[in-house]
């Protein structure tokens, strides 16, 4: 059933040479694995929380984010970003309970169609896939537009042809390839990150070439709330609503961490802590970014606006970024490009988690027979070869870009993923509750779990409120004046959700599940005899990260000697 006896214990150590997890033990029988279908449990709990970083901030932090500055003013976008965070975790904490007890393939996906209704489940798989892999070309996109910083001749089709080939060699791989490749270039993330806050707080006090003590000064001139689309306060509240929709893009965590949960090692330990951690980045990543990028340039930016607007032109305006243009007011020379390299390194990150990302969703609706059966072939490494080749197809969207404006092929596929990532989050606390009832139902004391979510399942109704109210109104403006290209643009994703529940249910007469007849159980006891199956404790971030500087060391010693000898 597991990987092994539930009555022999595995001692997890590493494989030098090949730096590699390797278990001491039973022999593992061919063709029995970790779970239940054919992923492998490979990812570490270092790659595990830098997989989740790597989801969470990418080109919105730092270049779409100038969007809601420009609409709502600095005022508002902290507002935004702190309301949206708050409901982000209510969610997480939604998510955290039931993926720490059950970390399945396919995440919420396959819990939605447990849990809730079989339908429920293929609306909410495939409105993730389609958001997971529009995503991509959204990233190569974006690439092409940071790219342009330094040069505004290179081949659009150059980016985009590049771009497909490393993902897709990222991605066929095995998944540790692919997990290792991620925590390198998320860590590459968290260092821009610290760089940019270093970056604001040093130039605010006077630390820049024209010694500026600038401070809050872009919060009182022109203001700290702008006005958008009318004027006086319906205006300035427009303009936090524009920004509230800038958050809702932005802000994301937790269905990335409940993706990659099948293919962790001892889940219910280090996908856990990968939950807990996602309250703090929220507020240093999203809350602290939005403070900073209010700082360092005002809303009414020439360069800023004139990129939003599509009139700008040149070398280096389509950078993009509120922090690089900053950088560019205050006569700083080298700066720019270095944050702009490492600005390459996170956009490209970004879009290697969304092609993993799509790749298990559709491989988790195939499963549950909500996909063809062929889509369920796995390599012998655990990665799904057709679901990947599907996804592959999507990253060709961004050769749109060669002949119209990259601005305007961001502005189109940034409308479209953003219903549907709010959809997800609405699917998650639907799911929650639904798990909720039927635990409550079935006697099951929640204390008993793994992770106990807290103040429940008030956090679930909070978050579904809210997250409604969101989905249905972010595309307003496409009524002031009306315009049937941007109302599509806004809600097609929302109005394809229950033409596909309705669909499938059609189709398979499907019904609500009811309380008593959750399945509850389902994977858990092959999960249960896996996380046994350790005697050793659990390894810290930090500990395998000192293992992992201890082992290189150790490796390139090796080689040394070897060398020596010959």
């Amino acid at each position: 059933m597991g990987l092994f006896d539930r009555n022999e214990k595995v001692h997890e150590t590493y494989d030098v040479d090949n730096d590699v997890p390797t278990y001491s033990g039973p022999e593992v029988q061919e063709g029995v694995t970790e779970n239940a279908d054919h992923l492998q449990r490979r990812l570490g709990n270092r790659q595990i929380q830098l997989i989740a970083i790597g989801g969470s901030i990418g080109t919105a932090l730092f270049v779409s984010i100038g969007s809601g500055l420009a609409h709502g003013g600095p005022g508002s976008l902290f507002l935004a970003y702190l309301i949206y965070s708050c409901m982000l975790g209510l969610v997480n904490n939604c998510m955290a309970e039931m993926t720490v007890v059950m970390p399945v393939s396919g995440g919420f996906i396959r819990m939605a169609g447990h849990w809730v209704d079989d339908a429920f489940g293929f609306m909410a798989g495939w409105n993730f896939f389609f958001y997971e892999a529009l995503l991509i070309p959204f990233e190569i996109t974006a690439l092409n537009l940071v790219l342009s910083y330094w040069r505004d001749d290179i081949p659009a089709w150059a980016v985009c042809l590049a771009c497909i080939v490393l993902y897709a060699a990222l991605n066929v791989l095995a998944v540790k390839a692919y997990g290792e490749a991620e925590f390198w270039l998320s860590g590459g993330k968290v260092i821009l990150i610290v760089m940019l806050f270093c970056f604001t707080f040093i130039t605010m006090v006077g630390g820049n070439p024209k010694h500026d003590a600038y401070g809050f000064r872009y919060w009182k001139k022109p203001g700290s709330f702008a006005e958008y689309i009318t004027t006086g306060s319906l205006g300035r509240f427009e303009g936090f609503l524009a920004a509230l929709w800038s958050a809702s893009f932005t802000v994301v965590g937790p269905e990335y961490i409940s993706m990659v949960a099948a293919e962790a090692k001892r889940p219910r330990i280090y996908i856990k802590n990968a939950f807990k951690t996602v309250y703090w980045r929220f507020g240093l990543f999203f809350i602290l970014g939005a403070l900073c990028v209010g700082i360092v340039i005002p809303y009414n930016d020439p360069t800023l606006v004139g990129i939003l607007s599509g009139t700008s032109g040149g070398s280096g305006t389509a950078a993009a970024s509120p922090y690089v243009i900053a950088m560019s007011n205050l006569g700083i020379g080298v700066f720019p490009h270095i944050v702009n390299a490492l600005m390459v390194t996170s956009i490209f990150s970004a879009g290697n988690t969304y092609t993993y990302c799509a790749t298990r969703s559709l491989y988790g609706l195939a499963i549950e027979g909500r996909a063809p059966k062929i889509l369920r072939k796995c390599t012998r490494q655990g990665v799904p070869v057709f679901c990947f080749a599907i996804v592959m197809i999507f990253p060709f969207l961004s050769f749109l870009q060669v002949s119209d404006s990259s601005d305007i092929v961001l502005t189109w596929l940034i409308n479209l993923v953003t219903a549907g990532g709010v959809i997800d989050y609405i699917v998650m606390t639907i799911t929650y509750l639904f798990f909720y009832r039927a635990m409550k139902a079935q006697g099951i004391d929640r204390k008993s779990l793994p992770y106990t979510g807290w103040f429940q399942p008030y956090c679930a109704w909070i978050s579904l409120i809210f997250m409604i109210t969101v989905v249905f109104v972010y595309g307003y403006s496409s009524f002031l004046p009306w315009s049937v290209s941007s109302f599509f643009s806004y809600y097609t994703m929302l109005i394809l959700a229950p033409i596909l529940y309705g669909g499938w249910k059609l189709i398979k007469k499907t019904k609500l599940v009811s309380p008593l007849e959750a399945d509850l159980v389902w994977e858990r006891p092959i999960i249960d005899a896996y996380e046994e199956s350790f005697y050793s404790p659990p390894v810290g971030f930090w500990t395998e990260m000192a293992q992992l500087v201890c082992l290189k060391r150790q490796k390139g010693g090796n080689d040394q000697r070897a060398a020596s000898v010959s």
